[in-house]
């Protein structure tokens, strides 16, 4: 663990019953956050799990079940922070794609899907900001949002169109909050690449996914498959008192997979 630095912190990470999600919460609490709110959307035996992961470092965990495309759920689990007196980071993991990975065939999305992601995506975590910002405005530093985009919505690759886009459009409200909400709240997005999680192999199958592992490993330019708990150090670091004087920043944490794609000149 990388010391205390998140001592007494109170966090709320979205999505967290499985993979970056339960990282973040547990690298959270390992660094000395007093406490973390869970919260799950379907999924409470692995949330379960991810609390009591989080009680073994030693950090109070608070379940809470709720879809982020619904402003009523995100004002409830904002609301279980309110015990504590205020939110310190608010991790905005939630996501959600639909796998058509053949750009070019057009027919396998629909103007639903764009809407589901988009609603999840986008609306979910601007929900999540709105409904936590007293609280993220009441600690004795500026709270910090992080978002969990992803370099399809640099390089627009990925799982599908739609969800490329729905990260294209987090990384551009990233900037619009961070300018906005500034100096009280710090906002910044990391985008990963391939991440070796149960989430990306429900979607694929076990065999795609195992494809997917081997060519990460040998095409991306530091030759490695990231795992949740690599990506996770880096969300951290944005919330965390080093980061301070960062926001409206977009990292790219994906083993170096952008550079295999023309110059961006634009993140």
């Amino acid at each position: 663990m990388a010391g205390q630095d998140f001592e007494n912190f109170v966090v709320v990470v979205t999505g967290a019953s499985t993979g970056l999600g339960r990282a973040i919460a547990v690298e959270t609490a390992g660094r000395g956050a007093a406490a973390v709110v869970i919260n799950y959307a379907s999924s409470l035996e692995e949330a379960q799990e991810t609390a009591r992961l989080v009680e073994a470092q030693g950090a109070k965990a608070v379940l809470v079940q709720g879809d982020v495309a619904l402003d009523a759920d995100c004002r409830r689990i904002a609301a279980a922070a309110e015990p504590f007196g205020r939110i310190d980071a608010l991790f905005n993991n939630a996501g959600v794609t639909k796998f058509a990975p053949n750009h070019a065939d057009l027919e396998a999305v629909s103007a639903d899907d764009f809407l589901r992601l988009y609603g999840v995506n986008v609306v979910g975590a601007f929900q999540m900001v709105r409904a936590c910002r007293s609280l993220l405005e009441a600690g004795p530093q500026p709270g910090a949002v992080v978002n969990t985009s992803s370099i399809a919505g640099v390089a627009g690759i990925g799982s599908s169109v739609p969800y490329a886009a729905s990260k294209g459009a987090m990384n551009t409200m990233t900037l619009s909050l961070a300018r906005a909400l500034a100096p009280k709240i710090r906002v910044n997005a990391i985008c990963p690449g391939f991440i070796d999680t149960p989430w990306f192999g429900k979607g694929v199958g076990a065999e795609q996914a195992a494809k997917v592992r081997a060519g990460a490993a040998a095409n991306t330019p530091l030759k490695a498959a990231s795992t949740a708990e690599d990506v996770a150090a880096a969300a951290v670091f944005l919330a965390s008192t080093a980061s301070r004087h960062v926001t409206g920043e977009t990292l790219l944490v994906d083993a170096g997979t952008h550079l295999n794609y023309s110059p961006l000149s634009m993140r």
